[in-house]
């Protein structure tokens, strides 16, 4: 057991450790709503370094998925069992292919989705007890029973090491904006359509005050238990391009708060709305204030959202010794004509 004491003791907390993960965080004593949230912290940052360790030391072999989904008919990515999830059928069909019991697969997502949202670059992993000579067949037969909106891009073997969420080094999302009075029907499922012009130098020049590192607790929606207790993140970059009425925003960082991105939007199209300045945005920041940032915008639809890519430090990347090759998809050719020429 791993014991923490908050507060001199008024709050224990308790993490039994059995079969090799941790059990739900158990608060006793008569403490403060305030040491009962230190202690909540500080139990999701021990919860985090357990899960570390037990998901490296657990018996196997490790695989690195690479996944694209259309996001529009699925409660986000987190399994649950009603409504449908991309993890709840990701996980049908690896026991079906693997005959491994879901909760020794132990599959792990790089990002918890929202529901609605799109992902080109989504990243999990799993863990079988037994290895592969070719990837090959099971990457086949995953997106053979897949549906049709869930499509696995590569299978990889991975080291030990590395871990879908806890070696993240940077993520990419990216936001389309549909800028003209009709919009485009082929865009309607994956891109937010604005009927108000647009002036996309002032949202420029506002996504700018984004990048560095900064507490983004303004641009947070209700904390949920998502296992990110530090408000603080960097954003390295955040672009916006244009193509034709077409408007994508870019952010890039080092994780992000729930629903963070789609709020920095919903600020940005106020600011190319014009009804508010672009030197707004390092006020709302330094407010720290959710109700600040209420102010001025609501949040924008998931739809226009999408996970592009997870990166991960190269050491974590490296392929393990002894494992078959990756898999990018079979590709099939015909090898001769079968048609009668006349």
């Amino acid at each position: 057991k791993a014991a923490i004491f908050a507060r001199s003791g008024a709050v224990v907390m308790s993490l039994a450790v059995v079969g090799g993960l941790p059990a739900t965080p158990i608060l006793s004593g008569s403490g403060s709503s305030g040491d009962a949230h230190a202690a909540a912290t500080v139990g999701v940052g021990v919860q985090n370094c357990l899960l570390k360790l037990n998901h490296a030391a657990v018996p196997g072999f490790k695989w690195r998925l690479v996944i694209a989904y259309d996001g529009t008919h699925y409660a986000g990515w987190q399994y649950q069992r009603s409504p449908p999830t991309v993890q709840c059928f990701l996980e049908k069909a690896l026991m079906q292919v693997t005959k491994v019991e879901r909760d020794n697969l132990c599959l792990v997502g790089a990002g918890r989705t929202d529901a609605g949202v799109h992902a080109w670059g989504q990243v999990a992993h799993f863990i079988t007890p037994f290895n592969y000579e070719s990837l090959e067949n099971i990457h086949a037969a995953l997106n053979g029973l897949l549906p049709s909106d869930i499509r696995i891009r590569e299978v990889s073997p991975a080291v030990p090491e590395f871990h879908a969420r806890f070696s993240v080094k940077s993520k990419i999302y990216r936001y389309k904006i549909y800028n003209d009075p009709v919009m485009d029907p082929f865009q309607r499922y994956y891109t937010y359509h604005s009927v108000h012009k647009l002036n996309p130098d002032v949202m420029r020049e506002a996504t700018k005050y984004f990048v560095g590192k900064h507490d983004f607790s303004a641009f947070a929606n209700a904390s949920r238990n998502d296992g990110v207790p530090c408000p603080v993140k960097e954003v390295f970059h955040c672009d916006l391009t244009e193509e034709g009425p077409l408007l994508q925003i870019e952010v890039e960082g080092s994780g992000f708060l729930y629903r963070q991105v789609r709020n920095m939007v919903a600020l940005l199209l106020q600011v190319g709305r014009e009804a508010v300045p672009p030197d707004i945005v390092p006020c709302i920041i330094a407010s720290r204030d959710r109700k600040e940032l209420a102010k001025y915008a609501l949040s924008v639809p998931p739809h226009g959202l999408c996970l592009v890519s997870v990166d991960y430090t190269c050491d974590h990347l490296r392929l393990p010794s002894g494992g078959p090759p990756p898999s990018f998809g079979r590709s099939h050719s015909v090898r001769k004509c079968k048609i009668p020429f006349f």
